[in-house]
């Protein structure tokens, strides 16, 4: 594919994704009727399409309309590049621009938020708002977690180097590996394919690193199970659940690679079971922390669907610490930057619970490197 055929099919894509299906489902079913499309075509226009989700309104600013014909021209002149270049009509590529197309689009900053969260994100972030909002709109770095139970960071790194993919230490987590050259190549490498790593983002890690092991841990929403596996390399004795047990299916074979145990347990058989002295709760959130990630998440969200999440965050809160033995710990974690969802419920929840006591709070913001997050660990009487 040329360039200026990427650019269509984004347009193509962007389109169906507007009118309402899923953008994974949208780029799967591009990909099976364009059988001529190769792999690095299928990346690139991937990253098209995410790029765009990132920067949204910005684009639709800069091209002068909402469609995905006008996000991909706000697209390019963001970049500085001459759109006549690419919208040539030949080939596979866009038509030419309209004498309307030329003159339209204005360059002034555009928020690329949702308008009916811009407050609440504004504050929660006080000071920091702008360069958040400007760090959120560029690509998330690929970062790696070394599995310490079995190998060094110093080791992972020359291993990958041998595979031609670079990578460095981030300093978040003492685990953590920032992936600079060929990301893309690592879920093909030996250092994978061994266990000796596992994708994980930075701040995630140090999420897990906070997480304090007195005892026997339970990761209650365990999801993939990624910081079940980082607090198995720690030493810790894990028992993993979520209320959906299709999440965890690949958490066996991860656990097996990786050279660790991770037990898994229903809801009632954690409620027959001894009490935990940690229970960590990585609570379901709006992912406000992940939106680099996840750029459609920030489109997707609305208010009613975060109102019904706050009052899920406070129920799995409340599960949680009744599945800690007196003394322990809960742990609750958000991948969010909202305060509503990470300060006013672990507040929240000591107003409603006499006796507990809060241990420590953590606040991470991609200007640090990594996704957003939370956490605050809480004593139990």
């Amino acid at each position: 594919m040329t360039p200026a055929a990427r650019i269509a099919a984004a347009i193509e894509i962007l389109d169906a994704w507007r009118e309402g299906t899923p953008v994974e489902k949208v780029l799967t079913n591009w990909a099976r009727r364009s059988r001529f499309a190769g792999s690095k075509d299928r990346a690139a226009v991937r990253d098209h399409v995410f790029e765009a989700l990132r920067n949204l309104n910005s684009f639709a600013a800069l091209g002068g309309g909402e469609s995905g014909r006008a996000i991909m021209i706000g697209a390019l002149r963001n970049q500085g590049q001459d759109v006549d270049d690419y919208f040539t009509g030949e080939g596979h590529a866009p038509t030419p621009l309209t004498e309307a197309e030329q003159t339209a689009g204005i360059a002034e900053h555009v928020v690329d938020l949702p308008a009916w969260i811009l407050p609440q994100m504004q504050g929660s972030l006080g000071e920091d708002f702008s360069a958040i909002e400007q760090a959120m709109r560029q690509r998330a770095p690929l970062f790696l977690r070394v599995n310490q139970a079995r190998t060094t960071r110093d080791k992972v790194i020359a291993a990958l180097a041998r595979e031609d993919i670079t990578a460095i230490a981030h300093d978040l987590s003492e685990t953590a590996l920032e992936v600079t050259e060929n990301p893309r190549r690592f879920a093909a490498s030996a250092v994978y394919r061994d266990g000796l790593a596992e994708i994980q983002d930075a701040a995630s890690q140090a999420v897990s690193d906070l997480i304090p092991i007195e005892g026997p841990v339970l990761d209650f929403c365990a999801g993939g199970g990624g910081k079940s596996l980082a607090l198995a390399a720690r030493g810790a004795k894990v028992t993993a659940h979520d209320i959906s047990e299709a999440r965890m299916r690949d958490i066996p074979e991860r656990a097996r690679r990786a050279g660790v145990r991770v037990d898994i347990k229903s809801l009632p058989a954690l409620k027959k079971a001894p009490k935990f002295a940690t229970v960590f709760a990585d609570a379901p959130c709006s992912g406000a922390g992940s939106w680099r990630r996840d750029p459609e998440g920030k489109w997707r969200l609305t208010e009613e669907q975060l109102q019904k999440t706050l009052t899920t965050q406070a129920e799995v809160m409340r599960t949680a610490a009744g599945l800690v033995m007196p003394g322990g710990i809960l742990a609750y974690a958000t991948c969010s930057l909202l305060e509503a969802e990470n300060d006013a419920q672990s507040s929240g929840f000591l107003a409603d619970h006499p006796g507990w006591s809060e241990v420590s709070r953590h606040h991470f913001t991609p200007l640090q490197g990594g996704d957003g997050f939370f956490l605050a660990v809480l004593r139990k009487p």
